[in-house]
């Protein structure tokens, strides 16, 4: 008889202990299987809808004006079983003055052939603050493709903070892309965190067009690769609007027969606008290899710490 996969919820606790919040009549949430939607919960000031279409499960978040939301947000979603497909159309907006975090989850602890896009659209409202954390979950065999897609708006004075984070498991096919823009005063922060082994494959986009006067971004990327696997990293940053400010920081670190590239790309068309950027590609460094090593570590235990270090 062949062995039972487990829920999503009790992969999802495993990794995440603190998930017992979705239980929480403060909590919304939803959780979402394959194109099933396990369970879903709107609170007052919070609305969530879904629906299931021929070849995707379609939801939408909406938080109302000037709400505050206390907990945050839970979007668990995923594919227990070994082999499937998951396609997810996301649509958040949160109307001006309001205030959320959005905390996504992201199951596939036994994919041997699964393939997950996600498409997002993100509507930051006037004066609206939207910190959204997408953390992935995957397991040891590396069949599957990852394809998260989102154009995100902010306006007037609003504020979005985005972390992408797989490190957990093998990564598989990873295909990444991010395009935020930025009305006056408005500020946008993206970041990831991601770590390759055997023969993964990473591709991350980011785009940040800073479009509104005094407005500011960041792109922070942190990747490691070991054994095979490869990596590029491509973070475009546009500076389009009076005093506006950007930087790009991205560190790869390589190990092994690993392959990584960055390539950051500036492009300011306003006089009064300033974009910089960082880009460190290499391996660990020597003199922190070399102290962790004199308090006692083995070279791969302190290569191991180093890199655990980058990605946190």
């Amino acid at each position: 008889m062949p062995d039972q996969q487990p829920d999503i919820l009790t992969a999802l606790y495993n990794v995440y202990p603190e998930a017992t919040i979705l239980m929480n009549p403060r909590t919304a949430h939803m959780v979402v299987e394959g194109h099933r939607l396990m369970s879903q919960q709107a609170i007052p000031g919070v609305d969530i809808r879904t629906e299931v279409t021929d070849d995707a499960l379609v939801a939408r978040i909406t938080v109302a004006e000037g709400v505050r939301v206390q907990n945050p947000i839970h979007s668990c979603i995923g594919v227990m079983a070994p082999h499937g497909s998951q396609r997810i159309r996301l649509q958040v907006r949160l109307e001006p003055g309001s205030c959320a975090e959005l905390l996504a989850h992201c199951m596939f602890p036994n994919a041997e052939q699964v393939r997950h896009a996600m498409e997002a659209e993100v509507e930051v409202g006037e004066g609206a603050e939207l910190r959204h954390s997408e953390g992935h979950f995957h397991g040891p065999y590396g069949g599957i493709e990852v394809t998260p897609h989102a154009i995100v708006n902010v306006h007037p004075g609003g504020r979005y903070f985005s972390d992408f984070s797989l490190t957990l498991g093998r990564v598989g096919k990873l295909r990444v892309y991010y395009k935020v823009e930025t009305a006056d005063n408005a500020v946008a922060e993206i970041s990831a965190r991601i770590f390759g082994h055997a023969t993964d494959d990473i591709r991350l986009e980011d785009e940040l067009v800073l479009s509104g006067k005094y407005s500011r971004g960041l792109v922070k990327t942190r990747i490691a690769v070991e054994d095979d696997a490869r990596s590029e990293v491509i973070g475009i940053t546009h500076g389009n609007a009076e005093g506006a400010r950007g930087h790009m920081d991205c560190t790869e670190l390589v190990r092994d027969r690993a392959v990584a590239r960055a390539e950051p790309i500036v492009s300011v068309e306003h006089p009064l606008a300033k974009v910089t950027h960082e880009a460190a590609v290499g391996t660990v460094d020597q003199k922190q290899l070399e102290t962790l090593m004199a308090h006692g570590l083995t070279p791969e235990q302190a290569v191991d710490v180093i890199i655990m270090g980058l990605l946190r």
